[in-house]
């Protein structure tokens, strides 16, 4: 490590190495944490909030029911559902029961969730009411054999509990009809679960805690496996890193914004498993695409961070109630999941008067490798430094180490990266020595600051010359009056690939030629698209990242 170009550029206080193993697990951890912290707030959803101690409490409940029922350590137990209190209660309960957590999102089609049930072996599910229709249809073709059932305002208490339930499903019909006969009420499990004792299991390092599916974006998606080690370590990282931000004064709670869901690594380990093991409060937003209703919550709130991806920071600076929030207790925003467009980070700032710096990181990492400092030292357009205790190298296609300022495929090593797929062949997920290889592609600059050029196999073959999509839409996004921009390339019989580009208005008076003029412009001419269209949306995960696999599959069904 003593090697590293990158470690003279750590901020001050933090080290290239650091101690990692504070906790032996993640429920020691949580525990000592509701301990530490018992009447402090730790999460907040549509005004209800949740104690720790209310959470260790209504964790230990719902971990004695899960053992009740006959599940022993090492059952795998998905959990599928947005940013609501029962969350972290089913997330705590399912761990402090022995069990591996599949984190699952609720907008998957029924396909999508008969493959990660039946890989993952899942024999249990909590789940939102609003998706049951879908687990439906496929449960008979899994091992599924416990369902728990859950309302989005089951844990908001009284009146506005039974209120928020009425209008989800009678006025607004964002419940259709199901049938899942042997299912049991989320709230029925807590008070079943109220009676009866926990056994607590042993659980060492090595035991895995989550199987982190990596979303399906890339193909077939596969269970990392993380370990109760992995996110401890992960953590143990993530808190040295923010210690700007986390200088804890007595009296004094640091606010969260959690609008990316908790079923995403980076909320779940950021927000989530950080933010609790310092005592902060995190603000659940349920449905962060609702822009209007996201700053009217915000206006509630002396928030100091919020996390976030490049979409949903836009999104936000393009709603013109945003700009007239008080950001005097906001101490910064952090951007993953996707790169954040230079355009967006330089107006964030304009805007809030806070930096919005960028980090990186995969499912199959905790997720952080790599984040900007928060001490005022960051570079724009760089995904950071490495995490302490964590090396990243730039590699060939062989195998082979770069040298700084070349560009290749990252890889990584630390002990927050998985040890490997779920029950699948790893080959060539690592190199020799233990470098994951993340599939993406970047170079390390003079000050050893990290930058991704683009994924892989997103990469576009124009004439023979290399293209990257990002550095396409990074140009077009920053035209006054685009808002969102997708490339992709297409079959070209002259070129072998061309390059066609998918654009949202900001202004409808925008027209192709004028975004041609601009392309022509800003890039070098085998990199200027050949083919436009305009859209209303860009497909999207649930989390924000724009799907360009969705596009491509439509282009070339068409």
């Amino acid at each position: 490590m003593k090697d590293f170009p990158w470690i003279q550029n750590y901020p001050e206080g933090i080290p290239a190495e650091i101690h990692l193993y504070d906790y032996h697990s993640l429920v020691d951890l949580f525990e000592k944490s509701c301990k530490k912290f018992r009447d402090r707030v730790a999460f907040e959803n549509m005004g209800a909030q949740l104690t720790f101690g209310q959470v260790d409490k209504l964790s230990e409940d719902f971990a004695a029911y899960l053992q009740s029922l006959g599940l022993k350590k090492g059952d795998r137990i998905a959990i599928q559902m947005p940013n609501v209190l029962q969350f972290p209660v089913a997330f705590l309960g399912a761990l402090r029961a022995g069990l591996i957590v599949v984190n699952t999102n609720p907008l998957y089609t029924p396909r999508e969730m008969e493959h990660q049930f039946k890989d993952s072996e899942a024999k249990a599910i909590v789940i939102v009411a609003n998706f049951a229709h879908s687990l439906e249809k496929i449960i008979g073709h899994t091992d599924i054999k416990h369902v728990i059932v859950t309302q989005l305002g089951d844990m908001l208490g009284g009146l506005k509990g039974t209120l928020v339930n009425f209008v989800v499903k009678h006025i607004k019909k964002m419940v259709p009809a199901y049938s899942l006969p042997n299912a049991v009420s989320f709230n029925d499990a807590l008070r079943k679960g109220a009676s009866l004792s926990l056994s607590k299991p042993t659980l060492t390092p090595d035991d895995t805690a989550v199987l982190q599916y990596t979303g399906g974006t890339t193909g077939i998606s596969k269970g990392a496996q993380l370990s109760h080690g992995n996110l401890v370590a992960h953590n143990s990282m993530v808190t040295f890193w923010f210690h700007p931000f986390l200088k804890q004064h007595p009296g004094v709670q640091e606010v969260i914004i959690t609008a990316i869901p908790m079923y995403h690594i980076f909320a779940l380990s950021v927000n989530g498993i950080l933010m609790f093991s310092e005592g902060a409060k995190s603000i659940l937003i349920t449905n962060p695409r609702d822009i209007p209703g996201f700053v009217k919550e915000l206006r509630k709130h002396k928030f100091s961070i919020i996390t976030g991806v490049n979409t949903l920071f836009n999104g936000l600076l393009n709603n013109p109630d945003f700009a007239k929030l008080d950001f005097s207790f906001l101490k910064g925003a952090v951007g993953g999941g996707m790169a954040v467009q230079d355009v967006v980070a330089r107006k964030w700032e304009q805007v809030t008067g806070k930096p919005l710096v960028e980090g990186y990181g995969l499912s199959e990492t905790s997720p952080v490798l790599c984040c900007n400092p928060l001490d005022g030292t960051h570079q724009m357009g760089t995904i950071g430094l490495p995490m302490p205790s964590t090396e990243v190298a730039i590699f060939d296609d062989d195998g082979n180490q770069l040298p700084q300022g070349e560009t290749g495929e990252i890889c990584a090593r630390g002990p927050q990266v998985m040890s490997g797929y779920w029950q699948k062949d790893n080959t060539g997920v690592f190199f020799p020595g233990g470098w994951f290889r993340t599939g993406d592609i970047g170079l390390m600059n003079e000050q050893g600051f990290f930058k991704i050029v683009d994924r892989k196999k997103d990469m576009i073959k124009v004439s023979g010359f290399n293209v990257f999509p990002s550095e396409i839409e990074n140009v077009l996004a920053e035209h006054p009056k685009i808002l969102e921009v997708a490339a992709i390339g297409v079959e070209d019989e002259k070129s072998g690939e061309a390059i066609k580009v998918f654009v949202v208005k900001r202004d409808q008076s925008l027209t192709v030629d004028e975004v041609k003029a601009f392309a022509r412009e800003n890039l070098t001419n085998y990199k200027v698209p050949r083919h436009y269209e305009f859209r209303a949306e860009l497909p999207k995960t649930n989390v924000g990242k724009i799907l360009r696999r969705a596009l491509k599959e439509e282009t070339a069904s068409a």
